[in-house]
């Protein structure tokens, strides 16, 4: 178990588990829908299964290339800890059970399944076609709170979608500077991302303008929903934290990427998550 956790990277379940909950509790707390614990397992499971998947099949895919960069021949499939067979067979008992788990959840999510799955098994065919691979991850991921929010109300609605698209452009900003550490490797091997197709400055300030879209779109569902002062605090933290990774990291200077991509951006989804529950526990105190 612990190989494959190490496989899937579990810990990086941090960066859209916190929406997927910001999502379900901003269902049961603006519509008539009440909590129930079995749903929210339920969404909790769709949400591990789904992202298992993507990235066992993400290092099925890319064993061979992964092979070839030393920063990442140290990986579980080309280190020969995981086989790729099996790598592969973990891909699909996690997509078998995240449909098991929609049709227990509701309809229209039984429905949507295959088209979710195949948002974030794409993704690993995309670096192979398109510097735009950056923005299906972001797509994967980003459908974590629009999904929580179905998963509880069965319907769609505008600030779920919000709150899909600041994680779309949030993380296609932070993948886009975790992906300068092999922009040379890239381009010499016709991989397509966005630093190897446009060079490390353009790429920065690409991020950039994603990351202020990001956070624009965790302002808007203030203007479509009551949110009140814990919302605000969480919005300012959030803002702070994406602007605080692009002053650590430069063309010039790599050494903080990977607390760029890992900290900041778990700290920043999972202290917006935080104060987004305090504000619907204090929901009277709206402004």
């Amino acid at each position: 178990m612990k190989k494959y956790m190490s496989l899937v990277l579990f810990a990086h379940s941090i960066f859209a588990l916190p929406f997927a909950i910001i999502g379900f509790f901003l269902a049961t707390s603006t519509t008539d829908y009440h909590f129930e614990w079995s749903l929210f397992l339920l969404m909790l499971l769709c949400m591990v299964t789904a992202r298992n998947a993507a990235m066992a099949f993400n290092r099925y895919l890319d064993r061979d290339i992964d092979a070839l960069n030393p920063r990442t021949a140290v990986r579980d499939i080309p280190a020969g800890k995981i086989s790729p067979r099996n790598a592969l067979l973990f891909t699909v008992i996690n997509c078998v059970v995240f449909m098991t788990a929609t049709y227990f959840i509701n309809p229209m999510c039984l429905i949507l399944s295959p088209v979710a799955l195949f948002v974030v098994l794409f993704y690993s065919y995309m670096k192979r076609i398109s510097p735009l691979c950056h923005l299906v991850l972001g797509l994967g991921l980003g459908l974590a709170p629009v999904g929580a929010y179905l998963a509880v109300t069965g319907s769609f609605a505008m600030v779920p979608v919000l709150f899909g698209l600041s994680v779309l452009t949030w993380v296609s900003g932070f993948d886009i500077i975790y992906a300068l550490q092999d922009e040379e490797f890239d381009r010499a091997n016709g991989l397509n991302s966005i630093p190897a197709n446009f060079g490390s400055h353009t790429a920065l300030r690409i991020s950039e303008v994603l990351h202020i879209f990001s956070f624009a779109f965790v302002i808007l569902p203030a203007f479509f929903t009551t949110v009140g002062l814990f919302y605000y605090i969480g919005v300012a933290f959030y803002g702070l934290l994406l602007i605080y990774q692009h002053r650590i990291v430069s063309p010039m200077d790599l050494s903080r990427v990977n607390r760029a991509f890992m900290t900041t951006n778990g700290v920043a989804s999972v202290v917006f998550a935080f104060f987004f529950l305090l504000d619907v526990v204090f929901k009277h105190w709206s402004f």
